[in-house]
């Protein structure tokens, strides 16, 4: 099943973010390479595709987990999370309607 994982980035994060990218990346281009990841990225903190040092508001995962829980504990062993780049992770089940 389809799992939405919405993550909020704390307050001045930028800095943390791109230390711990490489490792957050990694795991995306896994979840890639195995055909369960649909959608990633960041959420800008401005109306820009580049924020600038104004940084990012969070992320959008959705991607393919056996179950919530498996999803769940994927999203807290993300680097972000040990980084302190997100204050709170959030895990919903997702069903995709469109496109088709």
């Amino acid at each position: 099943m389809l799992y939405a994982i919405n993550a909020q980035d704390t307050p001045n994060s930028l800095e943390k973010r791109m230390t711990a990218r490489p490792a957050h990346v990694a795991r995306l281009v896994a979840l890639q390479e195995a055909g369960r990841l649909i959608l990633a990225g960041p959420c800008p903190a401005v109306d820009a595709v580049d924020p600038g040092p104004a940084g990012f508001s969070g992320s959008l995962i959705v991607a393919e987990f056996g179950s919530l829980q498996e999803a769940e504990a994927w999203a807290q062993a993300d680097p972000y999370v040990a980084a302190g780049v997100y204050a709170q992770v959030s895990v919903k089940p997702f069903r995709k309607t469109f496109p088709a």
